[in-house]
């Protein structure tokens, strides 16, 4: 089968085409396990991650990739769960202990860090982490709905937000375009205000249905009750901070920061950031549950999820335009169809 391999990890300034094409024996469902036959997979910003050493594969060579979307290809011994020719999608998920905190358990294991994921012709996972695909969605839609939209619902979950409070989106890529329809949906009397780079973003969440849009350090309107924050950098988390009212609670969804801007964090105030009781939060990857439960909600809105297509040969093009910010909700790769 085709795929593309991560074989060792650093800056993709030094190395812009870190993914390498190989040809590769197609994989056995174990016991309890099913193989798919990818037809897409979404490009995600933990990839980064993953290729410059922020999240470290234990072992390397490693396949990339885990918003898979394709149809069961065979099933190993003892699974029924799921029938040869089904629509499945997998997120990172692939294994845990299966309790409330598997996201958190050190059983935890990630699709394409710690097990083989979707940037490749097929891929194995265990059948209880692979979902069904509502028939509303095409299979470049449905991809980033298992990452970005799935984690998203759970950074939304964890705001505590109620109808007619004001959320912030910092950041408005991938997960930020998805979870800005859903909390319109979720909420219909909040309001919501997207703080995003570039003017592009800022347009593109207005065209969604923002109600107010600015730079990551603008002034909204109305101070947010609670701020969701999926950029790499610490710039916004300081931003978000400030624009809090008391009592909110900034929830960073990112699995990583990057380094660039850390130092940023020492110009911390206590009286401006952090006092009169807000707070912040963290996600710590995704349960199962989060999945299964945000797909039916996302096909009763319905989401609406723009991508952006590529080969899986021009995965590293892929990647390299999500790294610089070039993008419009989400970038696919288009394996087998």
């Amino acid at each position: 089968m085709r795929a593309m391999v991560l074989e060792s990890t650093g800056s993709m300034d030094k190395n812009r085409n870190p993914l390498t094409p190989r040809d590769l024996p197609r994989p056995v469902p174990a016991s309890g396990e099913i193989l798919i036959e990818i037809s897409v997979c979404g490009v995600c910003h933990t990839e980064l991650d993953e290729i410059e050493g922020r999240t470290m594969p234990p072992t390397l060579p490693i396949i990339p990739g885990h918003e898979v979307v394709g149809t069961v290809a065979e099933t190993g011994a003892g699974s029924r769960r799921h029938s040869i020719g089904d629509r499945v999608g997998v997120g990172w998920i692939h294994s845990s202990d299966g309790t409330d905190a598997e996201n958190v358990s050190d059983a935890f294991r990630a699709t394409g860090r710690d097990a083989n994921g979707g940037y490749a012709e097929f891929m194995t996972v265990p059948e209880a982490s692979a979902y069904p695909i509502p028939d509303v969605f095409s299979d470049a839609e449905a991809a980033p709905l298992l990452c970005a939209g799935g984690v998203g619902y759970r950074a939304l979950r964890l705001t505590g937000i109620e109808d007619g409070q004001v959320l912030g989106l910092t950041g408005f890529g991938g997960s930020g375009h998805l979870v800005l329809q859903l909390a319109k949906h979720l909420f219909p009397s909040s309001e919501v205000v997207v703080f995003a780079r570039s003017a592009k973003e800022r347009q593109f969440a207005l065209d969604l249905g923002a109600d107010w849009s600015g730079d990551t350090e603008s002034e909204p309107p109305k101070a947010p009750h609670a701020i969701i924050d999926t950029t790499p950098a610490w710039k916004p988390v300081l931003a978000a901070l400030e624009r809090l009212r008391p009592g909110g609670r900034l929830v960073i969804n990112a699995i990583r920061k990057e380094s660039a801007d850390r130092d940023l964090m020492a110009s911390i105030r206590y009286e401006d950031h952090l006092w009169r009781e807000k707070e912040i939060k963290t996600v710590a990857n995704i349960t199962r549950r989060d999945i299964a439960e945000f797909l039916p909600i996302a096909a009763s809105v319905p989401l609406k999820v723009e991508t952006q297509s590529y080969t899986l040969d021009a995965a590293n093009e892929a990647l390299q335009n999500l790294r610089a910010g070039h993008i419009r909700g989400a970038n696919v790769l288009i394996i087998n169809k």
